[in-house]
C-alpha cells in the first residue's frame, strides 16, 4: 500500500492526503510507528491497515495532533503569556510561578511535553522536597498546590491541542490522610493562655493583631486588610471583606479568598474593650504624626507610623522573631487559625457555625480539615451519656436488693 511504507526493520511511515489547502497547495499528514511485537506477515498487514485507518480518520477529522517537541519549560512560558497573565489573579499567578521555579521546572522542565505521562507526574508529586532542604515531607496542602499548577498547565496544553491526552487526568490529587491530619500543629488552651500573657508585653498593634488571629480565626491577609470602618465597636462585630496579599508585583488589596470568605465575625466583650482602647491609642498616634501621616485614603487598623498598611510578610517575620525571643513554641502563623478552630470544637461549637465563622465555602471543608478534632469531640459527647446508664445500673442494683 503506497500510503504505508517500510522505513526500517520494524519502522513504518504513514501518509494521508488532505487535499488542497487555502493556499492552493496539497496538504498531508504523516506519522511513523514502530512495531515491536513479533507477528506473521498476515498479522502484520492487518495491524498496519488498522493503525493506518485509525490515523487517517484522525487526520481527516482534524483530531490528529502533530507530535510537538517543545519542552515543559517552553510550554510554561506560553501558558504564562497566553493564559495565566490574562485569566488568573495576581496572587494565583504568584503562587503558580513559585511552584514552577521550585518544584516543577528543575525536575521536568527539560522534558518534551509528549514524553510526560501520569507515572512521571506521580513520581514528581511523591518526591517533592522542601525549600529549606530538610528531609521532612512536604505538607499535603503544598503538594496539592503543585498538583493544581500541573493541572492548569497541561489542561492548557490539551486545550491548545499541543498534546492529545492530558497526563494529569491519570493523576490523583494528594489527599490528607487521617494520620497526617492528626498531626496538625496547634496550641492547646494552656498554651494560648500563656501566649496572650506574653503578648501583653508587646507593642499594642502586635498584641491586637495576634489576638484577632486567635479569637476570630482570621487569615494573615484578612487581619492586614482591616480598616476601622470594618469594625463595629458598638455591636462587637468585624466585617471581613478584603485582604492584603503579596504578589510578584508587590502587595495587592483585593477581596477575600472566596465569596464565602466575606463574612461577619462576632467578638467577645473583652476583645471589643481591647479594641476600643487600641483605637484611642491609634487616634493619638495619628495626631502626633501630623504631616508624617501620609495615608490619606484609608484608615488601616494595623499600619506603619505613616498610616500605610504593613507589608504582607511583616507579621510572619515578627512572629518568628517573637517566638525565638520568648522561647515560646513556634508554629506557623496560619496555624493560629487552626488553633482557633480546634479550641471552638473542644467547646462543642457546631461545625456549621465554625464553617461560617471561618469563611469555608462548605461544611465539608471544615469536616475534612478538622475531622480528627471533631471525632475526638464527638467521642467526648458520646461519653457524656455514659453517666445516664451508669446511674441506671446503680438504681437497678439498689432495687434488686
Amino acid at each position: 500500500m503506497a500510503n504505508i511504507q517500510q522505513r526500517g526493520d520494524n519502522s513504518y511511515f504513514f501518509t494521508v492526503s488532505l487535499g488542497r489547502g487555502a493556499d492552493g497547495k496539497y496538504k498531508r499528514r504523516t506519522k511513523t510507528i514502530t512495531v515491536t511485537d513479533k507477528m506473521t506477515p498476515k498479522q502484520l498487514k492487518e495491524y498496519l491497515d488498522h493503525e493506518y485507518l485509525k490515523f487517517k480518520h484522525e487526520a481527516l477529522s482534524g483530531a490528529y495532533i502533530v507530535p510537538n517537541k517543545i519542552s515543559v519549560s517552553v510550554l510554561s512560558e506560553e501558558w504564562k503569556e497566553k493564559y495565566a497573565f490574562n485569566e488568573l489573579s495576581k496572587t494565583t499567578i504568584t503562587n503558580h510561578l513559585s511552584i514552577l521555579d521550585t518544584h516543577v521546572l528543575p525536575v521536568i522542565g527539560h522534558r518534551s511535553i509528549q514524553d510526560v505521562n501520569p507515572s512521571l507526574l506521580e513520581d514528581l508529586l511523591h518526591n517533592l522536597k522542601r525549600k529549606d532542604g530538610s528531609k521532612k515531607p512536604l505538607a499535603v496542602t503544598s503538594r496539592q498546590s503543585v498538583y493544581n499548577t500541573l493541572k492548569s498547565i497541561f489542561k492548557y496544553a490539551k486545550t491548545k491541542r499541543l498534546i492529545k491526552e492530558d497526563p494529569m487526568e491519570g493523576v490523583s490529587k494528594p489527599k490528607i490522610k487521617y494520620e497526617e491530619a492528626k498531626q496538625m500543629n496547634v496550641y492547646d488552651f494552656e498554651e494560648v493562655s500563656l501566649l496572650l500573657k506574653l503578648l501583653e508585653e508587646e507593642r499594642s498593634h502586635w498584641r491586637m493583631f495576634m489576638t484577632l488571629l486567635i479569637v476570630a480565626g482570621l487569615r494573615r491577609g484578612e487581619g492586614l486588610g482591616l480598616e476601622w470602618k470594618h469594625i463595629d465597636l458598638e455591636n462587637g462585630i468585624i466585617d471581613i471583606s478584603q485582604t492584603i496579599v503579596n504578589t510578584q508585583d508587590g502587595p495587592l488589596i483585593k477581596g477575600p479568598k472566596s465569596k464565602s470568605s466575606i463574612r461577619l465575625v462576632t467578638l467577645a466583650p473583652s476583645v471589643v474593650e481591647d479594641l476600643r482602647s487600641f483605637k484611642v491609642e491609634w487616634d493619638k498616634n495619628k495626631l502626633l504624626m501630623g504631616d508624617k501621616w501620609t495615608e490619606q485614603e484609608r484608615s488601616w487598623v494595623f499600619c506603619n507610623e505613616n498610616g500605610k498598611h504593613f507589608f504582607p510578610t511583616t507579621p510572619s517575620t515578627w512572629w518568628k522573631r517573637f517566638t525565638e525571643r520568648t522561647g515560646f513554641r513556634y508554629i506557623r502563623l496560619h496555624d493560629l487559625r487552626h488553633t482557633s478552630a480546634s479550641l471552638l470544637i473542644a467547646q462543642n461549637v457546631h461545625a456549621k457555625v465554625i464553617s461560617e465563622r471561618f469563611g469555608h465555602s462548605s461544611i465539608r471543608i471544615t469536616m475534612d480539615t478538622y475531622g480528627h478534632v471533631l471525632r475526638t469531640a464527638d467521642k467526648m459527647a458520646g461519653d457524656t451519656f455514659e453517666i445516664l446508664f451508669t446511674d441506671k445500673k446503680i438504681q437497678n442494683k439498689t432495687m434488686k436488693r
